[in-house]
């Protein structure tokens, strides 16, 4: 015989207001996930918009600064070469940015070395099948742009799967800190507790490793950047942002050039591999894979109130009263079922996390 045990006051009415919310959406025809979206669509704008107005308040007056500089500068020049008219020096200012923008610098105090040697160009190949893109140096010729796009069609799905099989061995050894820590810790911490540190350590090898560390030795190689530009330009480029103000090897009469820009491939290709590795284990984390929250088959469970009770991680399940009979004498055991927190591996589980179902 099976018996549940009672309902508290409080419970009952969790349970009655979880199956009103229920009712209501079921009568407005809402999916929960399609709502979630909504709201979250409408953060997403705020979020935009909220950048939108803190980047104008921040970089206008820096603007204003700069324009106000560069047409003092101009009208020094006219006012010194007085035989220099205004179109002229115009035309002149138009096609030393048209070259700028394709790459090519108008300064004669520049480094010879092409845009186009192999360094260069391994570097711009890495770029392009990493989707980091920074636009400062682009295909001149026709057939240049169209090997371009054959060569991104077919080199950044090789690239994510060079990436996954690389995460996906470096998770092994990923898993094996997460069982040590919890074999230590799993009877002071909870499981959830003990992800979050797991986490913490692996983010903090990854900064320590790909962004502070390459950021010392970017500020002291470049001239013109300090340790900030440099740590700048490693997460621009690691989160494949890539904006492309600041690229490594550029400056004037920068030695080993070419050297420098076929390391700088080589720590792109790692630092974004250690990035999806971090990436990854956050998201196995099931409290903070909020993403979960608005895929449709998620109403599946939430749409049912009990279901959401046993499913819910750190919810305690019934407790089993079995009768038991032994030789006509009747027995009492209690059984009681524990659920799990969450799926966190114990400490003798080998399997990668993500590779768990």
């Amino acid at each position: 015989m099976t018996m549940y045990p009672s309902k508290t006051p409080d419970e009952e009415r969790q349970m009655m207001l979880r199956q009103q919310r229920a009712h209501i959406r079921q009568v407005l025809g809402v999916r929960r996930s399609s709502l979630l979206l909504m709201l979250y669509l409408v953060f997403y704008v705020v979020y935009l918009i909220t950048g939108g107005v803190v980047f104008a308040a921040l970089e206008a007056p820096e603007e204003k600064s700069v324009k106000s500089a560069l047409a003092r500068t101009r009208r020094t020049f006219l006012e010194t070469y007085p035989c220099v008219s205004d179109d002229d020096l115009e035309k002149l200012i138009e096609e030393v940015v048209k070259a700028s923008n394709r790459g090519v610098s108008a300064a004669r105090n520049v480094s010879g070395e092409p845009n186009w040697s192999f360094g260069q160009s391994l570097f711009f190949s890495s770029t392009v099948v990493t989707t980091i893109g920074y636009g400062h140096v682009t295909p001149l010729s026709k057939g240049g742009k169209i090997f371009c796009i054959l060569y991104a069609m077919l080199g950044i799905p090789l690239t994510l799967v060079l990436l996954t099989a690389l995460v996906e061995r470096l998770m092994v050894p990923t898993t094996m800190l997460l069982q040590c820590l919890n074999s230590r810790l799993g009877h002071l911490y909870q499981p959830f507790n003990i992800r979050l540190l797991h986490l913490f350590l692996v983010g903090s090898l990854l900064v320590c490793l790909f962004f502070l560390t390459p950021a010392a030795f970017f500020a002291t190689l470049e001239p013109e950047w300090d340790f900030l530009d440099s740590l700048y330009y490693c997460f621009i480029s690691l989160t494949t942002i890539g904006l492309g103000d600041y690229i490594p090897g550029d400056s004037p009469n920068q030695p080993y050039r070419p050297i420098y820009k076929v390391a700088t491939t080589g720590y792109l290709l790692v630092g974004l591999t250690f990035m999806m590795l971090t990436l990854t284990v956050f998201y196995d984390i099931p409290q903070l894979n909020f993403g979960l929250f608005f895929l449709m088959r998620s109403d599946e469970t939430t749409g049912d109130p009990e279901k959401v009770r046993l499913q819910t991680p750190g919810a305690v399940g019934p407790k089993y009263t079995q009768q038991l009979d032994d030789g006509g004498v009747g027995r009492r055991a209690v059984v009681r079922v524990k659920s799990r927190r969450d799926d966190s591996p114990s400490p003798e589980d080998t399997t990668p996390v993500h590779a768990r179902p």
